[in-house]
Protein backbone atom coordinates (compact mmCIF):
# COMPACT_ATOMS: atom_id res chain seq x y z
CA UNK A 1 0.00 0.00 0.00
CA UNK A 2 1.34 3.33 -1.21
CA UNK A 3 2.52 5.88 1.91
CA UNK A 4 0.95 9.11 1.83
CA UNK A 5 3.08 11.43 2.52
CA UNK A 6 2.48 15.63 3.32
CA UNK A 7 4.67 18.04 2.42
CA UNK A 8 4.73 21.88 3.53
CA UNK A 9 6.74 24.10 1.19
CA UNK A 10 6.44 21.78 -2.10
CA UNK A 11 5.74 24.73 -4.13
CA UNK A 12 9.76 26.09 -3.22
CA UNK A 13 13.07 25.35 -4.90
CA UNK A 14 13.90 22.06 -2.25
CA UNK A 15 10.14 21.60 -1.92
CA UNK A 16 9.61 21.30 -5.47
CA UNK A 17 12.50 18.61 -6.39
CA UNK A 18 11.18 16.39 -3.09
CA UNK A 19 7.70 16.17 -4.35
CA UNK A 20 8.38 15.04 -7.52
CA UNK A 21 11.46 12.39 -6.19
CA UNK A 22 8.11 10.94 -4.21
CA UNK A 23 6.04 11.24 -6.69
CA UNK A 24 8.46 9.25 -8.68
CA UNK A 25 9.10 6.36 -6.02
CA UNK A 26 5.63 5.81 -5.84
CA UNK A 27 4.65 8.38 -2.41
CA UNK A 28 1.01 10.14 -2.57
CA UNK A 29 1.81 13.39 -2.09
CA UNK A 30 -0.37 15.96 -0.41
CA UNK A 31 1.32 19.22 -0.90
CA UNK A 32 0.00 22.20 1.37
CA UNK A 33 -0.03 25.97 -0.39
CA UNK A 34 -1.05 29.07 0.07
CA UNK A 35 -3.84 30.74 -1.35
CA UNK A 36 -1.27 33.12 -2.46
CA UNK A 37 1.08 30.29 -3.80
CA UNK A 38 2.99 30.30 -7.91
CA UNK A 39 1.78 26.43 -8.32
CA UNK A 40 4.05 26.76 -11.42
CA UNK A 41 6.79 24.02 -9.96
CA UNK A 42 3.89 21.52 -8.94
CA UNK A 43 2.27 22.21 -12.63
CA UNK A 44 0.74 18.65 -14.28
CA UNK A 45 2.32 16.97 -11.42
CA UNK A 46 0.01 14.44 -9.84
CA UNK A 47 -0.25 15.96 -6.66
CA UNK A 48 -3.07 16.62 -4.19
CA UNK A 49 -3.33 20.33 -2.97
CA UNK A 50 -4.16 21.83 0.12
CA UNK A 51 -4.91 25.37 0.87
CA UNK A 52 -3.83 26.60 4.44
CA UNK A 53 -1.62 28.13 6.70
CA UNK A 54 1.59 27.00 9.05
CA UNK A 55 0.03 28.55 11.98
CA UNK A 56 -3.60 27.65 11.87
CA UNK A 57 -4.05 25.05 14.48
CA UNK A 58 -6.65 22.89 12.32
CA UNK A 59 -3.90 22.41 9.86
CA UNK A 60 -3.94 18.41 11.64
CA UNK A 61 -7.07 17.74 9.80
CA UNK A 62 -5.58 18.30 6.61
CA UNK A 63 -2.88 15.86 7.56
CA UNK A 64 -5.42 13.41 8.55
CA UNK A 65 -4.58 10.13 6.35
CA UNK A 66 -0.72 10.54 5.37
CA UNK A 67 1.91 8.43 7.47
CA UNK A 68 5.06 10.61 6.93
CA UNK A 69 5.64 14.49 6.99
CA UNK A 70 8.05 16.94 5.44
CA UNK A 71 8.18 20.20 7.04
CA UNK A 72 10.31 22.16 4.26
CA UNK A 73 8.84 25.44 4.33
CA UNK A 74 9.91 28.26 5.64
CA UNK A 75 10.35 32.10 5.18
CA UNK A 76 13.78 33.08 3.65
CA UNK A 77 14.91 36.98 4.01
CA UNK A 78 17.73 38.66 5.26
CA UNK A 79 16.15 42.05 5.33
CA UNK A 80 15.99 43.57 8.64
CA UNK A 81 12.39 44.58 8.38
CA UNK A 82 11.13 40.99 7.91
CA UNK A 83 12.33 39.96 11.21
CA UNK A 84 9.13 39.54 12.62
CA UNK A 85 7.74 37.47 9.84
CA UNK A 86 10.94 35.11 10.04
CA UNK A 87 9.84 34.45 13.50
CA UNK A 88 6.04 34.39 13.08
CA UNK A 89 6.63 32.07 10.10
CA UNK A 90 9.48 30.02 10.84
CA UNK A 91 9.41 29.45 14.61
CA UNK A 92 5.94 29.82 15.62
CA UNK A 93 5.21 27.89 12.30
CA UNK A 94 7.19 24.92 12.90
CA UNK A 95 5.56 24.69 16.86
CA UNK A 96 2.42 24.61 15.12
CA UNK A 97 3.33 22.33 12.31
CA UNK A 98 4.53 19.24 14.71
CA UNK A 99 2.01 19.98 17.25
CA UNK A 100 -0.99 19.28 14.23
CA UNK A 101 1.44 15.94 13.39
CA UNK A 102 1.18 14.85 16.33
CA UNK A 103 -2.57 15.35 16.58
CA UNK A 104 -2.89 13.59 12.99
CA UNK A 105 -0.80 10.40 14.18
CA UNK A 106 1.75 11.30 12.06
CA UNK A 107 4.29 8.36 11.92
CA UNK A 108 7.47 10.06 11.23
CA UNK A 109 8.59 13.82 10.06
CA UNK A 110 11.36 14.99 8.59
CA UNK A 111 11.86 18.47 9.49
CA UNK A 112 14.05 20.69 6.62
CA UNK A 113 16.54 23.37 8.86
CA UNK A 114 19.91 24.15 7.39
CA UNK A 115 22.86 24.69 7.70
CA UNK A 116 22.84 28.36 8.93
CA UNK A 117 21.09 27.00 12.01
CA UNK A 118 24.11 25.60 12.81
CA UNK A 119 26.43 28.34 12.81
CA UNK A 120 30.30 28.62 11.58
CA UNK A 121 33.58 27.86 13.17
CA UNK A 122 36.99 29.32 12.81
CA UNK A 123 37.91 30.74 9.31
CA UNK A 124 38.64 27.76 7.05
CA UNK A 125 37.65 25.19 9.22
CA UNK A 126 35.13 22.26 8.68
CA UNK A 127 32.30 21.80 10.79
CA UNK A 128 29.94 18.88 11.18
CA UNK A 129 26.73 18.02 12.89
CA UNK A 130 27.97 18.57 16.44
CA UNK A 131 28.91 22.44 15.97
CA UNK A 132 26.43 24.75 17.58
CA UNK A 133 27.42 28.63 17.42
CA UNK A 134 25.68 30.37 19.88
CA UNK A 135 22.81 31.78 19.00
CA UNK A 136 23.89 35.14 20.04
CA UNK A 137 26.67 34.22 17.61
CA UNK A 138 24.16 33.56 14.42
CA UNK A 139 24.69 36.88 12.25
CA UNK A 140 21.13 37.79 11.09
CA UNK A 141 17.61 36.69 11.85
CA UNK A 142 16.94 34.10 9.59
CA UNK A 143 19.72 32.01 10.88
CA UNK A 144 18.20 32.85 14.60
CA UNK A 145 15.23 32.07 13.90
CA UNK A 146 16.04 28.91 12.04
CA UNK A 147 17.88 27.87 15.37
CA UNK A 148 14.75 28.35 17.14
CA UNK A 149 13.03 26.46 14.73
CA UNK A 150 15.49 23.48 15.03
CA UNK A 151 15.22 23.45 18.65
CA UNK A 152 11.33 23.72 18.54
CA UNK A 153 11.59 20.44 16.36
CA UNK A 154 14.22 18.80 18.83
CA UNK A 155 11.31 20.00 21.91
CA UNK A 156 9.10 17.54 20.02
CA UNK A 157 11.81 14.75 19.57
CA UNK A 158 11.48 14.88 23.64
CA UNK A 159 7.95 14.72 24.01
CA UNK A 160 7.74 11.70 21.80
CA UNK A 161 7.52 12.48 17.83
CA UNK A 162 9.91 10.25 15.64
CA UNK A 163 11.57 13.74 14.10
CA UNK A 164 14.87 13.76 11.86
CA UNK A 165 16.30 16.82 10.85
CA UNK A 166 18.25 17.28 7.84
CA UNK A 167 20.01 20.72 7.61
CA UNK A 168 20.79 21.75 3.76
CA UNK A 169 23.58 23.65 2.46
CA UNK A 170 23.30 25.79 -0.86
CA UNK A 171 21.45 23.99 -3.36
CA UNK A 172 22.06 24.70 -6.86
CA UNK A 173 19.72 23.37 -9.79
CA UNK A 174 16.45 23.19 -11.77
CA UNK A 175 13.47 25.20 -9.75
CA UNK A 176 14.67 27.55 -8.06
CA UNK A 177 11.57 29.68 -8.53
CA UNK A 178 12.07 32.35 -6.54
CA UNK A 179 15.62 32.25 -6.59
CA UNK A 180 17.54 31.43 -3.76
CA UNK A 181 21.06 33.44 -2.72
CA UNK A 182 22.37 30.43 -4.61
CA UNK A 183 20.23 31.41 -7.98
CA UNK A 184 20.61 34.30 -7.24
CA UNK A 185 24.41 34.50 -8.02
CA UNK A 186 23.87 32.16 -10.79
CA UNK A 187 21.27 34.64 -12.31
CA UNK A 188 23.61 38.04 -11.74
CA UNK A 189 26.16 35.99 -13.74
CA UNK A 190 24.20 35.45 -16.23
CA UNK A 191 22.98 39.09 -16.49
CA UNK A 192 26.11 40.31 -16.41
CA UNK A 193 25.62 42.10 -13.30
CA UNK A 194 28.41 40.93 -11.15
CA UNK A 195 31.83 43.01 -11.75
CA UNK A 196 33.52 42.37 -8.97
CA UNK A 197 33.13 39.22 -6.22
CA UNK A 198 33.90 38.81 -2.55
CA UNK A 199 36.38 36.59 -1.24
CA UNK A 200 33.96 34.11 0.25
CA UNK A 201 32.95 30.22 -0.25
CA UNK A 202 30.16 28.08 0.37
CA UNK A 203 29.52 24.97 0.79
CA UNK A 204 27.24 23.52 -2.71
CA UNK A 205 25.25 20.29 -3.53
CA UNK A 206 23.01 19.61 -6.22
CA UNK A 207 19.30 20.03 -5.63
CA UNK A 208 17.85 16.66 -6.78
CA UNK A 209 20.78 15.51 -4.11
CA UNK A 210 19.29 17.45 -0.82
CA UNK A 211 15.81 15.60 -2.08
CA UNK A 212 16.87 12.81 -2.37
CA UNK A 213 18.37 13.12 1.35
CA UNK A 214 15.67 13.98 2.90
CA UNK A 215 13.76 10.55 1.45
CA UNK A 216 16.97 8.26 2.96
CA UNK A 217 16.18 10.24 6.17
CA UNK A 218 13.44 9.04 6.25
CA UNK A 219 14.33 5.88 5.39
CA UNK A 220 17.56 5.24 7.93
CA UNK A 221 17.72 8.53 9.78
CA UNK A 222 17.94 8.17 13.29
CA UNK A 223 15.39 10.08 15.82
CA UNK A 224 16.30 13.34 16.79
CA UNK A 225 19.44 13.37 14.89
CA UNK A 226 20.99 15.72 12.27
CA UNK A 227 22.50 15.53 8.76
CA UNK A 228 24.02 17.89 7.00
CA UNK A 229 23.12 17.94 3.39
CA UNK A 230 26.16 19.32 1.63
CA UNK A 231 29.16 18.29 -0.87
CA UNK A 232 31.87 20.43 -2.52
CA UNK A 233 33.38 23.72 -0.19
CA UNK A 234 33.87 25.91 -3.00
CA UNK A 235 34.77 29.72 -3.09
CA UNK A 236 32.71 32.08 -4.51
CA UNK A 237 35.42 32.70 -7.48
CA UNK A 238 35.92 28.94 -8.17
CA UNK A 239 31.89 28.97 -8.66
CA UNK A 240 32.29 31.66 -10.85
CA UNK A 241 34.96 30.47 -12.73
CA UNK A 242 32.49 26.78 -13.61
CA UNK A 243 29.77 29.51 -14.67
CA UNK A 244 32.55 30.73 -16.87
CA UNK A 245 33.55 27.17 -18.59
CA UNK A 246 30.26 26.31 -18.85
CA UNK A 247 28.67 29.22 -20.60
CA UNK A 248 32.06 31.05 -22.73
CA UNK A 249 30.97 34.10 -20.26
CA UNK A 250 34.11 35.75 -18.07
CA UNK A 251 34.10 35.68 -14.83
CA UNK A 252 35.35 38.21 -12.59
CA UNK A 253 38.82 38.66 -12.32
CA UNK A 254 38.83 40.96 -9.39
CA UNK A 255 37.87 40.99 -5.66
CA UNK A 256 35.82 43.82 -3.87
CA UNK A 257 37.12 44.91 -0.24
CA UNK A 258 33.98 43.75 2.02
CA UNK A 259 33.45 47.69 3.56
CA UNK A 260 32.38 48.63 -0.24
CA UNK A 261 28.96 46.30 -0.04
CA UNK A 262 28.92 47.04 3.77
CA UNK A 263 28.76 50.78 3.20
CA UNK A 264 26.27 50.14 0.41
CA UNK A 265 23.45 47.66 2.75
CA UNK A 266 23.41 49.96 5.51
CA UNK A 267 23.22 53.02 3.48
CA UNK A 268 20.25 50.74 1.49
CA UNK A 269 18.49 49.46 5.17
CA UNK A 270 18.84 52.60 7.60
CA UNK A 271 18.79 55.44 5.36
CA UNK A 272 17.12 54.32 1.69
CA UNK A 273 14.43 51.94 3.46
CA UNK A 274 12.77 54.27 5.84
CA UNK A 275 12.21 56.40 3.28
CA UNK A 276 10.24 54.30 0.97
CA UNK A 277 13.26 53.53 -1.31
CA UNK A 278 13.35 49.18 -2.20
CA UNK A 279 17.19 48.24 -0.49
CA UNK A 280 19.12 46.54 -2.69
CA UNK A 281 21.74 44.63 -0.59
CA UNK A 282 20.88 43.15 2.59
CA UNK A 283 22.93 43.91 6.13
CA UNK A 284 22.67 40.58 7.13
CA UNK A 285 23.71 39.05 4.13
CA UNK A 286 27.07 40.89 3.40
CA UNK A 287 27.69 40.31 7.38
CA UNK A 288 26.99 36.35 6.56
CA UNK A 289 29.89 36.69 3.74
CA UNK A 290 32.74 38.03 5.50
CA UNK A 291 33.50 34.35 6.69
CA UNK A 292 34.00 31.27 4.45
CA UNK A 293 30.82 28.78 5.37
CA UNK A 294 32.51 25.39 4.89
CA UNK A 295 31.00 22.21 6.50
CA UNK A 296 31.51 18.70 6.14
CA UNK A 297 28.49 16.20 5.08
CA UNK A 298 30.38 13.25 5.75
CA UNK A 299 27.94 11.97 8.44
CA UNK A 300 25.03 12.11 5.93
CA UNK A 301 27.20 10.51 3.49
CA UNK A 302 27.90 7.09 5.70
CA UNK A 303 24.88 6.91 7.17
CA UNK A 304 22.04 7.67 4.63
CA UNK A 305 24.50 7.35 1.54
CA UNK A 306 24.01 10.75 0.41
CA UNK A 307 24.87 10.63 -2.87
CA UNK A 308 27.30 13.64 -4.00
CA UNK A 309 26.70 14.41 -7.76
CA UNK A 310 28.96 16.78 -9.76
CA UNK A 311 28.32 20.34 -8.74
CA UNK A 312 29.33 21.33 -12.40
CA UNK A 313 26.33 19.44 -13.71
CA UNK A 314 24.20 21.00 -11.20
CA UNK A 315 25.01 24.42 -12.42
CA UNK A 316 24.45 23.34 -15.69
CA UNK A 317 21.26 22.17 -14.83
CA UNK A 318 20.21 25.57 -12.77
CA UNK A 319 21.87 27.88 -15.79
CA UNK A 320 19.07 25.72 -18.67
CA UNK A 321 16.45 26.39 -16.25
CA UNK A 322 16.66 30.05 -15.25
CA UNK A 323 17.40 30.47 -19.21
CA UNK A 324 14.59 28.26 -20.13
CA UNK A 325 12.15 29.88 -18.04
CA UNK A 326 13.18 33.87 -18.63
CA UNK A 327 15.00 34.78 -16.13
CA UNK A 328 17.61 35.43 -18.76
CA UNK A 329 17.24 38.44 -20.82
Amino acid sequence: MAIRAFVTGGTGFIGANLVRLLAAEGYLVRALVRSSSNLDNLRDLDVELVTGDLNDPNLWQQMQGCQVLFHVAAHYSLWQRDRQLLYDYNVLGTRNVLACARKAKIERTIYTSSVAAIGVGEPGKLIDETHQSPVEKLVGHYKKSKFWAEQEAMQAVKSGQDIVVVNPSSPIGGFDIKPTPTGDIILRFLRRQMPFYLDTGLNFIDVRDVALGHLLALEKGQKGDRYILGHENLTLKQILDQLAQLTGLKAPQNSIPPWIPLSVAWIDERILAPLGKAPSVPLDGVRMAHQPMYYDASKAVRELGLPQSSILTALKDAVDWFVTHGYVN
